[in-house]
């Protein structure tokens, strides 16, 4: 019987970033073990609007709790040269049209890097094109791609796939084993909190 491991993540949340070391470290033990499977989680809908105070501030805090937590190391000069938004499907498209070249772990790094190391802004279309340059994906075909009604409806998919998994939660992880899904975790684990997850299911 075939089991799926699920990596529910969005690609601008802080928190994923923070469990980006740990999972980096376990997730290549997993290879004969199961699939490994990217469900983007859609923190926040398309908006043009600016972000306000209010949730600057909120989405700062989180930077710092997760530096404190976890180690990560983040570029706080974003919010001063960027101008940031609320807005978290663009980058969710861009991960899924990435994975249609097999490139969507690669993606996601590419959004994560830009965001947190880069002050880049992945809420915008450009960077996300550049990005899909800088990893040899055709940046013309790449941005046609990310506009087409086929990738909406597959982000859907994915946010569906998010409910059924009972999570709103990003990162969580949650397995199938045949057609029976089940969480396995939510929120962002030490790496030994990782292994003790991923064992007690057998796939360590």
């Amino acid at each position: 019987m075939s089991t799926r491991l699920f990596y529910v993540v969005d690609p601008m949340c802080s928190w994923c970033y923070g469990f980006k070391e740990a999972l980096d470290r376990v997730l290549p033990e997993l290879a004969s073990k199961c699939k490994i499977e990217l469900v983007m989680g859609g923190l926040a809908v398309d908006s043009d609007v600016p972000m306000d105070e209010q949730t600057k501030s909120y989405v700062q805090q989180a930077w710092r709790a997760v530096e404190a937590q976890t180690g990560a190391q983040f570029n706080h000069d974003f919010w001063s040269k960027c101008a940031p938004r609320r807005s978290t499907y663009p980058a969710c498209r861009a991960v899924i049209v990435a994975q249609e070249v097999d490139m969507g772990w690669e993606m996601l790094a590419a959004i994560q890097r830009a965001y947190y190391q880069e002050a880049r802004n992945p809420s915008d279309e450009e960077t996300l094109v550049e990005l899909a340059s800088e990893l040899g994906i055709d940046a013309e075909a790449f941005r046609g791609r990310m506009r087409d009604p086929e990738i909406e409806s597959a982000l859907k998919a994915h946010l569906a796939l998010r409910t059924q998994l009972g999570t709103s939660s990003f990162p969580s992880l949650g397995i199938a084993v045949g057609s029976k899904l089940r969480m396995l975790a939510e929120g962002c684990l030490e790496e030994a909190e990782l292994r003790e997850v991923l064992t007690s299911c057998e796939l360590l």
